[in-house]
């Protein structure tokens, strides 16, 4: 029997922050009191600090199989962790892409052997695999992935005819990235024939505008309308894309959902100038304008969750021209600093932190059993001092990749200890990898 009893902690749940105990015992919260007596638990002295649930984090890119010089399901599983992330959602634009039930069962042995965090997968969509896609078990998958804008490998659907049978025919939820095709070629080309290979990253929300994103988003709304689909878009990147969201029913009751990504909450394209091909990614950071927005759709529900959309790539690929440096940033590690950033500026709640990164991922992809400090809840747990300041270093990196744009960046707020399903994950910068994460399990 292991038993783990936090003392003294302020606990951060359902939007209240209360002082007490909290114990956990065989992988689930077994009490929660002002008071815990519990001779041979683990006694880990919580004054001061705050216990607040494991991040759900619903959209990862951890490169297994086939892209593993860049990441792999053990190294960044590590780094979320390290970084109070304790269940996540990969994608499936991987190599070859997850496009079978038969790849799909192929990356969950992986994820079972080597992920310790716990884990889910995206059963990919293309324009020919719509059979396998169906065969998707709602209970044990994440959801299904479409890729509406550029991808890795044969992943694009853009096959108005497909999209209409996926989003008729879907048994879960579809997860979209939303940016339009012809438009980003269209202003690609343009680039081309005026820069050559050089382009400057600053052009980078150029080429993948306002327009294309608008345009997506708005088509896959569309359509979910028609067929009734569950639909998540996913990282919103514009102004304009808020207005086709609403706020006027209770998450659980929402057909059609929004997820913002920490990057485009945090830069805008002024750091272009700074850090270049670091920030490239898709869809593109874009001008202030739109962070503001984004940040202020994400405190009034319009947005619905908040993500990290974490895509490792070595700084080798990323020092190539603009059409060769690949688009993504490593994120999962910091994205709780992000927001912590945020909180001591005074501009979003601890309560409202949890909110989106917590208990709206478990809400919105109805996981079971996770995302709140209740009991008889697994046991997904992070402990913070909110007080202790420290700075990004290639030293405490635990990428893969071996880089950040943050690096240099001192935040206030840190992770000390990470609980995966009652397992102490990572405890005060010393991961224990005795135990791998569970499976995600689902509530349809």
């Amino acid at each position: 029997m292991t038993q783990i009893l936090f003392k003294a902690a302020k606990i951060v749940n359902r939007g209240k922050t209360i002082e007490g105990d909290l114990l956990i015992q065989d992988g689930r919260i077994a009490k929660i009191a002002p008071q815990i007596s519990a001779p041979g638990a683990k006694e880990i002295v919580a004054a001061s600090k705050y216990l607040i649930p494991g991040i759900i984090d619903d959209q990862v890119h951890f490169r297994e199989p086939g892209l593993t010089h860049k990441g792999d399901i053990f190294t960044e599983s590590r780094a979320a962790v390290a970084g109070g992330v304790t269940s996540y959602m990969e994608m499936p634009n991987v190599k070859p892409p997850t496009l079978t039930q038969t790849l799909l069962a192929e990356k969950y042995a992986i994820g079972a052997a080597r992920s310790l965090a716990n884990y889910s997968f995206f059963m990919g969509a293309s324009n020919d695999n719509l059979e396998e896609v169906l065969k998707t078990n709602p209970r044990d998958v994440c959801g299904i992935k479409a890729f509406m804008g550029s991808s890795t490998g044969n992943m694009l659907v853009d096959d108005e005819g497909v999209l209409r049978k996926l989003f008729a025919q879907a048994p879960m939820m579809i997860a979209t990235h939303c940016e339009d095709e012809k438009t980003v070629k269209n202003n690609e080309a343009e680039m081309r024939e005026q820069y050559g290979e050089n382009v400057p990253f600053e052009l980078h929300p150029v080429i993948r505008d306002v327009e294309a994103c608008y345009l997506s988003s708005s088509f896959a709304i569309s359509i979910a309308k028609e067929f009734n689909t569950r639909l998540h878009i996913l990282h919103i990147s514009t102004a304009e894309e808020l207005d086709l969201f609403k706020n006027d029913l209770p998450l659980p009751q929402k057909r059609i959902t929004s997820e913002a990504c920490v990057h485009h909450l945090y830069f805008s394209a002024d750091d272009y100038a700074w850090a270049g091909s670091q920030i490239k990614c898709n869809p593109a950071i874009k001008e202030t304008r739109h962070r503001a927005a984004i940040f202020q759709a994400v405190l009034d529900d319009r947005i619905d969750i908040i993500a990290t959309d974490h895509a490792p790539h070595t700084w080798e690929e990323k020092q190539n021209t603009y059409f060769s440096a690949p688009s993504g940033l490593p994120l999962v590690q910091h994205t709780l600093n992000i927001m912590l950033d945020f909180y001591h500026k005074g501009m979003i709640s601890l309560e409202k932190i949890v909110e989106k990164m917590c208990h709206a991922p478990a809400q919105c992809f109805q996981v079971a059993e996770r995302g709140y400090l209740d009991e008889g809840a697994w046991a997904d747990v992070v402990m913070l001092d909110l007080d202790h300041t420290w700075t990004v270093n290639k030293e405490n990196l635990r990428y893969k990749c071996g880089w950040s744009p943050l690096v240099g960046k001192t935040f206030k707020g840190a992770v000390e200890a990470t609980v995966v399903s009652g397992h102490l994950a990572y405890f005060q910068g010393q991961l224990n990898e005795g135990k791998m994460g569970e499976r995600l399990s689902f509530d349809r």
